[in-house]
């Protein structure tokens, strides 16, 4: 029985190699395995652009009212009506309060009572002392009398002269029963309703701003004013407002003043600019960006600014070299142009690498895609 079994297993094994060996000679001789590298990594890439750029000076700014004045009255009286609303938007001269005016009118009638009534005497004194005239030449009138008449008719005319004085005083008195806009601007809320006494106690009745044009006010460092200065001796300067929250709000006006010191404290100095607000959308006192247009830079390489990396030697971008493979150029950053950036670092014709940055590293192989032919799915 176990001899049995021995030849069995045997016969076994020779089964197994003649098949072994039958397999080899149809399929030939094993041929070795080529090593395989990694799989290159899509990329999309996008072309160096050359252009002249706009360079920009951006601060945090503050609008400001050009003219705000209290509306007092010079005169006393009770308030009589308010023609324009709290709040309104008033034309220059516009009539804002209307003062009683009874009491001044009576005044200036009485000055105008008063001064006719000087004019007839002064009319009597004149033809008196012209007939003194001739009688004095005559020895018909002494000499006293006839200097009498010329001193009656000087303190005539001196009176005419003092009541015209008054009649235009009462005038104007009259005429602060009207308190106008002295220009156009918005009204703030009343503080002093129909029936109010006011009048000669620095009470304020209300308050007129100047909404157009606004100044925007902002405070540039020392070191930013060379630039503004040289760009204010070129031409004007042109300054873009935005408002922090609202991106599409522009408003466009020119700088008109910088400062004579600089702030030792902040190592700043005051500037601001003139912006038109028609509208009257921007208020006094609003938080705003301003952007001041220093000059332009010719010939500027620029790249999304996607495509920038940080390292410890500073920032840089990968381009596509020899052979597919990325090769890491370290870039020197100059003025942003909307999304773009100019950089100091590349050629016209490199091809910059915008997406996949953290799958690749320098050397790494890579297979450009055309940025417009890039997919959502190429450069996650």
């Amino acid at each position: 029985m176990k001899a049995w079994k021995i030849l069995l297993g045997g016969a076994a094994v020779v089964c197994v190699g003649a098949a072994i060996a039958s397999y080899s000679l149809r399929a030939g001789p094993v041929a070795a395995a080529a090593p395989s590298g990694p799989p290159a990594m899509p990329v999309p890439v996008t072309a160096v652009i050359e252009r002249t750029i706009p360079v920009y000076l951006e601060y945090s700014a503050r609008t400001e009212s050009i003219r705000e004045v209290s509306l007092q009255a010079k005169v006393a009286g009770y308030i009589q009506s308010q023609p324009a609303a709290d709040g309104a938007d008033v034309k220059g001269e516009e009539l804002l309060y209307k003062i009683d005016e009874r009491d001044y009118r009576a005044a200036l009638d009485q000055a105008k009572a008063q001064a006719q009534r000087n004019v007839a005497a002064l009319g009597y004194a004149r033809s008196n002392f012209n007939r003194g005239d001739e009688l004095v030449k005559t020895g018909f009138l002494a000499k006293d009398n006839y200097d009498q008449r010329a001193s009656t008719l000087g303190q005539s005319e001196a009176s005419v002269a003092q009541d015209s004085a008054a009649v235009r005083s009462a005038e104007i008195n009259l005429a602060y029963t009207e308190i106008r806009a002295p220009f156009s601007g918005r009204l703030g809320r009343n503080r002093a309703p129909v029936g109010t006494l006011v009048g000669g106690s620095g009470f304020t009745l209300n308050t007129l701003v100047q909404l157009d044009p606004l100044y925007v006010t902002f405070n540039p460092s020392e070191r930013d004013i060379g630039v503004i200065q040289t760009a204010r001796l070129a031409s004007k300067v042109v300054a873009k407002v935005s408002l922090p929250d609202d991106a599409s709000a522009d408003y466009s006006g020119e700088l008109t003043f910088v400062d004579n010191g600089v702030d030792r404290t902040t190592g700043t100095i005051t500037a601001r600019a003139t912006v038109p607000n028609p509208k009257f959308t921007l208020l006094p006192g609003q938080y705003v960006r301003v952007r001041l247009h220093v000059r332009d830079e010719p010939d500027a390489l620029l790249v999304p600014q996607v495509a920038l990396g940080s390292s410890q030697l500073g920032k840089y971008v990968y381009v596509v070299g020899e052979g597919n493979k990325a090769e890491q150029k370290i870039v020197t950053l100059g003025p942003t142009d909307g999304d773009a950036v100019s950089v100091k670092g590349l050629v016209e014709t490199d091809r910059v690498i915008t997406g996949n940055l953290q799958k690749i590293g320098p050397g790494s192989p890579v297979s450009p895609i055309a940025q417009k032919e890039a997919s959502a799915s190429d450069v996650k």
